[in-house]
């Protein structure tokens, strides 16, 4: 925990108390006195630090401070991501770590070989897939959450959903181990938006395919290794920063 989390309506007149694993973790991890200042953001909002007023060291916790947030957070990430649910024990990784790279926007969708059962995981319940954002945004020292949809059917996703969003983006990528191009044929500018769509475990079907290359997804490789949907997610995310940055 690289910075510690307050939501909105915990602060009262510029200070906040916090009696859970945040206490817990300032008491036993960053071993704080009285008077100490540590690192605090406010969700979706600015980040700057919390003073100590006081501290409770033995169990129950408890940490009270007061608050000075200066700071903004960094700016939205230009990488926007399409996602084929995966198993729910995989997706609590996957949001975790998207969310310390940095993603703007997650689009959750079905596709052919996406379980049914996997629509009714508790993980896609508001309260419980935030939870991993959190511990995201608290490795990467960041305050910005990124968006989560759901979208439980591949067909109105891609016809109907897609064309309404596609100015956003300069690439529009489909990752798939048959195709044509490399990400460097498609990225090109430093300010792009990106959009990369990440099929299920077994990949995309021909149909899912066609239909992502009539809304203008380029596909593209990243070698002839299948790779696991998590494992996928993060050397397709960090290629494209590397171009991203090259680029610029």
């Amino acid at each position: 925990m690289n910075i510690i989390l307050v939501e909105p309506d915990e602060i009262q007149e510029n200070c906040v108390r916090f009696v859970d694993h945040r206490a817990e973790h300032i008491v036993k991890v960053l071993r704080s006195e009285r008077g100490d200042t540590v690192k605090i953001g406010q969700v979706d909002g600015k980040i700057g630090s919390g003073t100590i007023l006081e501290i409770k060291k033995k169990y129950p916790f408890c940490v009270e401070l007061r608050l000075q947030l200066t700071d903004n957070p960094p700016p939205k990430p230009l990488i926007d991501l399409v996602l084929a649910l995966p198993r729910p024990i995989m997706l609590k990784r996957i949001l975790s770590q998207v969310t310390a790279l940095g993603v703007g926007t997650i689009h959750l969708i079905n596709a052919n070989r996406v379980e049914k059962s996997f629509w009714e995981a508790s993980i896609l319940e508001r309260q419980e897939y935030r939870t991993h954002l959190l511990h995201g945004l608290e490795q990467a020292v960041d305050t910005r959450l990124p968006e989560v949809m759901l979208h439980p059917r591949f067909k109105p996703f891609v016809e109907d959903f897609m064309p309404d969003i596609s100015d956003e983006y300069g690439s529009c990528i489909c990752a798939h181990p048959l195709g044509t191009k490399v990400l460097s044929d498609v990225v090109d500018s430093v300010t792009d938006r990106l959009l990369l769509a990440i099929g299920p475990e077994g990949g995309w079907v021909d149909y899912e395919v066609e239909k992502f290359q009539e809304q203008q997804f380029s596909c593209c490789s990243i070698g002839s290794r299948i790779l696991k949907v998590d494992t996928a997610v993060i050397a397709l995310h960090s290629r494209l920063s590397a171009l991203q940055e090259f680029a610029g």
